[in-house]
C-alpha cells in the first residue's frame, strides 16, 4: 500500500473535485485539490450562462452541504434549475472558501503526468508500495507532488468531439476553427454580436446541441435575419425528443419538446443521416460536405459534437478501460450508449472504477469517456466511494447511496437502428432543407416536414 501519511491529490476543482475533497477530509485524510485554472468551477464557467434540467437538490454533494450549512449557508430552493454561474457562485465558490477545504487548494496548477514514485508502467518490482508521483506545473514552475492516492476529477471540457463523422477532424476544420464554437455559445449574451443576423449550423443531437438551437431560435424571433440549420448523423430523429412524459427530469425533456416545436413551425431547417467529412472556406461562407452532398453556406458553425476523455496525463500508470467507450472497463457496460436505450445508469462506485494500480480512481464527467447523459450526483455518489476505499472502509465503498430519475431520450442499438423501448417506435425524418450534389452542384427537392413525435 501506498505510505497513508502522504495526501491524496484530486485533480480539478469542479463539483465532483471539491466533493471529494469534502469526503477526503470527512475521512480525516489530507486532500490536495489541483486546478489548472485560476477558480474554482473553471470548466462550468464556460457554459455558466446554460440552465441545467436537473434542480438543485441533484446538483449539491450531500456532505458538502452539510459541511456548508454548519458554517451558516443556505441551500438554495430545492426545486429550482440554476445556471452554471449559480452553481458556481452559490455552492461551489462557498464550498471552496470553507477552511475545512480552502487550505488545500493549488489553482493555477497544472497536472502534467501521474505515475509511480521510481516506477513506470513495465516495473512491477514493489510497486503497490511506490506512492504516486504527481508532475505540476504552477506559478513556481515544474514540480513533483507524493500522494498516497490519486483521483482524476478534471473532466472532459478541453476536449471536445469534432465535426468529422469518423471521430478526427473534418478535412478543412482546422483552418475554419475561428468560425466553429464548440460547446454551447452564449449566443443571448456575450456572444450574441458573433451570431445575430448570420447564418448558423448546429451539428450534434445531444442536449448541448438542443439548448444550442433554442437559444438560436430565441435570437431569431428578435432577429429574422438570423437562419438555424440543424445537421445530425442520425437517420431518424427517434426518440432524441422524448418529452417530458418520458423523463424524469422534466427539464431535460422539455428540451426535446421544445425543440419538436421548433421544427413543426419551420424555425430550424434539419438534414438528418449527415456524415461531415469536409469544411470548406469561401467568400460566400462555410460549405459544410458530407462527401456526396453539401449544407447551404453559413456563416457560423456551432459543434455540439460531445466531448471526450484525455488520458494522456495517466499514460504512465495502468490503467484498465473500455476500448469503444473509453472508460473504465467496469463501468462500461452500465453506461454504453449502444447498448442503453431508455432507463437509468446504475449507481457505481470504487468497485467499477478502481484501476489496476491501487488507490487510482477516475470520477467525474472522465470516467464516462465518450457515453454521454452524466450526471452531477452521479459523481458524488462515486466518490463517496472512491473516498470510502481510500480510507480502507471497503464495506461503505460497496453500499448503494444514490437513485437516479429515469431518462426518456432514447439512443441507438449496436446495429445503428433506431431504439425501441420506453418510447415506442418513432416516425422517420427525412431531410428537410434543400441539399447540392457536391459533384454536379444542382440542388435538390425539399423534402416534406417532418411528422410529430410519438415519443414527445
Amino acid at each position: 500500500m501506498s505510505v497513508p501519511s502522504l495526501p491524496v491529490a484530486i485533480i480539478g476543482a469542479g463539483p465532483v473535485g471539491l466533493a471529494a475533497a469534502a469526503h477526503v477530509v470527512s475521512r480525516s485524510l489530507t486532500p490536495v485539490v489541483l486546478e489548472a485554472g485560476a477558480r474554482v468551477g473553471d470548466g462550468i464557467r464556460r457554459w455558466g450562462h446554460v440552465r441545467v434540467f436537473s434542480p438543485w437538490s441533484l446538483n449539491i454533494d450531500p456532505l458538502a452541504a452539510d459541511l456548508l450549512t454548519r458554517r451558516g449557508w443556505t441551500m438554495p430552493p430545492a426545486d429550482e434549475y440554476p445556471t452554471g454561474r449559480a452553481l458556481v457562485e452559490q455552492y461551489l465558490e462557498p464550498l471552496a472558501a470553507l477552511p475545512e477545504i480552502a487550505p488545500y487548494l493549488r489553482l493555477g496548477t497544472r497536472v502534467l503526468a501521474v505515475a509511480r514514485r521510481h516506477h513506470d508502467r513495465m516495473k512491477d518490482g514493489r510497486r503497490e508500495e511506490a506512492p504516486f508521483l504527481v508532475r505540476l506545473l504552477g506559478p513556481g514552475g515544474e514540480q513533483d507532488l507524493l500522494a498516497s492516492a490519486v483521483i482524476d476529477a478534471s473532466g472532459t471540457i478541453d476536449t471536445p468531439g469534432p465535426l468529422g463523422a469518423s471521430g478526427v477532424r473534418a478535412i478543412g476544420e482546422a483552418a475554419a476553427r475561428d468560425r466553429i464554437f464548440y460547446g454551447i455559445p452564449d449566443v443571448l449574451g456575450a456572444e450574441r454580436r458573433r451570431y445575430v443576423g448570420r447564418r448558423v449550423l448546429v451539428v450534434g443531437s445531444g442536449h448541448s446541441a438542443l439548448n444550442a438551437l433554442l437559444d438560436l431560435a430565441q435570437l431569431a424571433a428578435e432577429d429574422p435575419a438570423t437562419r438555424i440549420t440543424w445537421a445530425i448523423r442520425r437517420t431518424t430523429i427517434g426518440h432524441l425528443l422524448g418529452g417530458p412524459r418520458k423523463d424524469q427530469l422534466e427539464e431535460r425533456g422539455r428540451l426535446g419538446s421544445s425543440v419538436r416545436e421548433l421544427l413543426d413551425n419551420r424555425r430550424v431547417e434539419l438534414a438528418t443521416n449527415f456524415h461531415i467529412t469536409e469544411v470548406s472556406v469561401t467568400p460566400e461562407g462555410l460549405i459544410v460536405s458530407d462527401g456526396n452532398r453539401r449544407l447551404p453556406q453559413v456563416d457560423e458553425i456551432v459543434a455540439a459534437t460531445g466531448f471526450r476523455p484525455d488520458w494522456s496525463i495517466l499514460s504512465e500508470v495502468r490503467l484498465d478501460l473500455d476500448p469503444a467507450v473509453e472508460s473504465p472497463r467496469a463501468l462500461a457496460p452500465l453506461i454504453d450508449p449502444n447498448v442503453h436505450s431508455c432507463g437509468t445508469v446504475p449507481p457505481h462506485g470504487a468497485e467499477e472504477l478502481k484501476q489496476p494500480d491501487s488507490n487510482l480512481f477516475v470520477v467525474g464527467m472522465k470516467s464516462y469517456g465518450r457515453a454521454p447523459t452524466f450526471l452531477m450526483r452521479t459523481g458524488y455518489e462515486q466518490v463517496r466511494s472512491v473516498v470510502s476505499a481510500i480510507a480502507g472502509d471497503w464495506e461503505a465503498a460497496r453500499r448503494v447511496e444514490l437513485v437516479l430519475p429515469e431518462t426518456g431520450v432514447c439512443s441507438t442499438d449496436r446495429s445503428g437502428s433506431a431504439a425501441s423501448s420506453c418510447c415506442g417506435s418513432a416516425p422517420d425524418v427525412e431531410v428537410a432543407i434543400p441539399l447540392v450534389s457536391v459533384s454536379k452542384s444542382r440542388g435538390a427537392a425539399v423534402a416534406p416536414a417532418p411528422p410529430p413525435s410519438s415519443c414527445g
